[in-house]
């Protein structure tokens, strides 16, 4: 029985509506690529991949940390070493600067070592000319989102569109996030927002076994 208040069952569930959502705003895109923010995203974006007919992938993005209270996102990095800075934070804690580039690089190293233990020896995905799709199963601050977007609508030779998709997340974050991309998807715009997983009957943590599971052909 669902619970009151929950508005998904698990992040399979989330992912069938969602991927509705996404091949009504794609239209007649054909060509597309579905990549999911590990882990959690990738179980969202599974779903998806399938409703539009799309291939699956994962773009690795790492929280980077304060420190002495590391749920607390200074900013974010990709793999490539894409970064994403919270300057209001980055304001607040005054770190020095090579203090600042430790913790990113700290952050890249890790996202460096998640990608090649989910993707192993795969050539990364071709972007140039396809419809790229971002998904995760759900945004608060946006900084991991923020930073895969902007690598991919930076990406030389750029994709033909870049949309992010997500079940839910809160107005100020999806804003931002159009600002960056051709489009954004999100099922659910709380005028109050939480956190993710309340939004959720089943949100246990996915395995990286799960999404290496999710990722073979």
């Amino acid at each position: 029985m669902r619970s009151r208040g929950r508005v998904w069952r698990d992040r399979r569930e989330a992912g069938e509506q969602l991927g509705a959502a996404v091949l009504e705003q794609l239209g007649d895109a054909e060509d597309v690529l579905v990549l999911g923010l590990p882990r959690g995203g990738v179980a969202v974006a599974a779903p998806v991949a399938a409703m539009v007919g799309g291939e699956l992938d994962v773009l690795v993005v790492r929280k980077a940390g304060v420190p002495w209270q590391p749920e607390l996102a200074l900013g974010a990095v990709t793999a490539s070493g894409h970064r994403v800075v919270n300057g209001e934070v980055a304001r607040r804690i005054r770190l020095r600067a090579d203090d600042v580039e430790e913790i990113f690089r700290r952050a890249q190293d890790s996202a460096s070592d998640r990608e090649r233990l989910l993707r192993g020896d795969r050539p990364p995905p071709l972007l140039a000319g396809r419809t790229v799709v971002l998904v995760d199963d759900g945004i608060a601050t946006g900084a991991t989102m923020r930073a895969a977007a902007e690598l991919i609508t930076t990406a030389r030779p750029r994709p033909d569109g870049v949309l992010v998709a997500v079940p839910v997340g809160p107005r100020g974050t999806v804003d931002e996030l159009a600002e960056v991309v051709d489009a954004v998807v999100a099922l659910r715009i709380p005028a109050i927002f939480h956190a993710v997983g309340e939004w959720y009957d089943d949100f246990t943590q996915v395995e990286d076994a799960d999404v290496r599971a999710l990722l073979e052909p």
